[in-house]
């Protein structure tokens, strides 16, 4: 008896599932419901919220730290003077 090699089996299986996706299916003629819908458009509108959220993250960040950066000391700080936590330990 003779059996398929490699490339046999390979266009066997190929041309199965051609056959088989030209076949039409039958309609199924379920009924969803609305929680799916619910569902999906809830999932929508967390995945554009989170989304949105990264972008203002992503731009609001280094504006923060430009606005930070622009900002003029305070005036009751000295110029040379350090702060609490640049001053040396005492131990």
């Amino acid at each position: 008896m003779r059996t398929l090699g490699k490339c046999g089996a390979r266009a066997a299986a190929f041309w199965l599932v051609v056959v088989m996706a030209a076949v039409p299916a039958a309609p199924a003629q379920a009924y969803i419901g609305p929680g799916a819908g619910l569902t999906a458009i809830g999932a929508v509108l967390a995945l554009v919220a989170a989304l949105l959220l990264a972008l203002v993250g992503f731009v609001w960040y280094p504006v923060k730290r430009l606005l930070r950066a622009r900002k003029p000391d305070a005036p009751g700080r000295a110029a040379g003077a350090l702060e609490a936590k640049d001053q040396p330990h005492e131990t």
